[in-house]
C-alpha cells in the first residue's frame, strides 16, 4: 500500500517512530480540549471537545491503535467522552503522571517504546519523554515543544488529535484504508 501524500509532510524519523507505538495517550485540557473552562452556576466546570479529534480516535482504535487518557483534572465528562470514544484505560485526577504511566503499563503489557503521548505542558514531560512517539500540540509550552518528535500544525482542541491520529494511520499504512468507507 502507497503512502497518503499528506505522508510526505512527516520526516521519515517521525512516520517511523509513529509506526512503532500500539497505544496512543492524550492529555485533556490544551490537548483534547482547548484548555479553556466554563463554570457553571454551581461551579462546575465545562469542557468542549472536537467531533474531528474524535473520529480520527476511533479510526485509529478501527486500526489496531488504542488510545488513553491520563489528564489531572477530574470530570465526569471525560468520562463520557472516552465512553463515547471506545477509550477503555482513562485516569483522572492524576497530579503524578508517571505513576498513572506506570499503571498503564503494566495493565497492558506493553512497553514505553510502544506508546505515543500527545500533550501541552510541562506536567506531560514525565512521560512525554519516556514514550516512543512524543506529539505536541502547536499551542503547547515551548519545553514540551522542544522535547517532542512532532508538533502539530492545529491547536489543542481544534483538529491537533485528529492529526497525530491521521499521522499515526498514515505511518502504520491505514490512513487510505481508513478512508475507503467514506469514498466508496
Amino acid at each position: 500500500m502507497t503512502a497518503p501524500a499528506f505522508a510526505s509532510t512527516f520526516s521519515a524519523a517521525v512516520l517511523s517512530k509513529a509506526a512503532g507505538i500500539s497505544l496512543m495517550i492524550f492529555d485533556v485540557d490544551g490537548v483534547l480540549t482547548d484548555g479553556g473552562l466554563f463554570y457553571g452556576e454551581d461551579g462546575e466546570a465545562f469542557k468542549r471537545f472536537n467531533a474531528l479529534d474524535g473520529h480520527g480516535i476511533k479510526m485509529m482504535q478501527q486500526f489496531g491503535t488504542a488510545a488513553a487518557i491520563i489528564t489531572a483534572r477530574q470530570s465526569p465528562y471525560v468520562l463520557r467522552r472516552a465512553r463515547d470514544l471506545g477509550i477503555a484505560h482513562v485516569f483522572q485526577g492524576v497530579h503524578d503522571k508517571r505513576q498513572a504511566f506506570e499503571q498503564l503499563l503494566q495493565h497492558t503489557g506493553l512497553s514505553a517504546s510502544a506508546c505515543g503521548y500527545l500533550g501541552d505542558d510541562v506536567i506531560d514531560l514525565p512521560v512525554l519523554t519516556r514514550v516512543g512517539f512524543k506529539a505536541c500540540v502547536a499551542n503547547g509550552h515551548r519545553e514540551v515543544k522542544v522535547r517532542s518528535d512532532y508538533v502539530t500544525q492545529a491547536s489543542g482542541g481544534n483538529g491537533a488529535v485528529r492529526e497525530v491520529c491521521d499521522l499515526v494511520l498514515a505511518a502504520q499504512g491505514h490512513y487510505e484504508a481508513a478512508l475507503a468507507p467514506y469514498l466508496a
